[in-house]
């Protein structure tokens, strides 16, 4: 696991953009059975990929046009167990991080893998997102 002190200032990154934090197995799985739609982005200490996708997705969420109905976060090597659940939902991808995957009724319908993060900037992993929640978000 990654020390706490190199971890919360990421997720505080997030956090306090109105992202909640899906700290247990328990938690994935209540947000996941939500009605509606529902981001979740895997943060990361991947300074390349995680800078530019914590910019990114709170743009996204951010914007004028639609936005899912409920934003959450977990981070990988510090919220292990969570994790690993919220990657059960995301099969057949394979494990990556970060990465961001929009839920529909508990559906995945949208995958942001980090090969297609890295090399892009904050706005353009924005209009991505942008682009799945005016498919699939209210």
């Amino acid at each position: 696991m990654y020390p706490a002190e190199i971890v919360i200032p990421m997720k505080e990154e997030l956090t306090e953009n109105g992202f909640k934090e899906l700290l247990t197995p328990e938690d994935v799985e209540n947000a996941l059975q939500a009605k509606g739609t529902t981001l979740v982005m895997i943060n990361s200490v991947c300074g390349c990929s995680a800078g530019t996708a914590r910019p990114g997705v709170i743009l996204a969420v951010q914007g004028d046009g639609k936005v899912p109905d409920h934003i959450t976060t977990s981070f990988a090597g510090f919220d292990v167990d969570a994790v690993r659940q919220v990657r059960q939902h995301m099969m057949p991808y394979p494990p990556s991080s970060p990465s961001i995957a929009l839920f529909k009724d508990g559906q995945l319908v949208h995958m942001v893998e980090r090969h297609m993060i890295e090399g892009n900037t904050a706005q353009q992993i924005a209009d991505d997102l942008s682009r799945a929640f005016n498919e699939y978000c209210n």
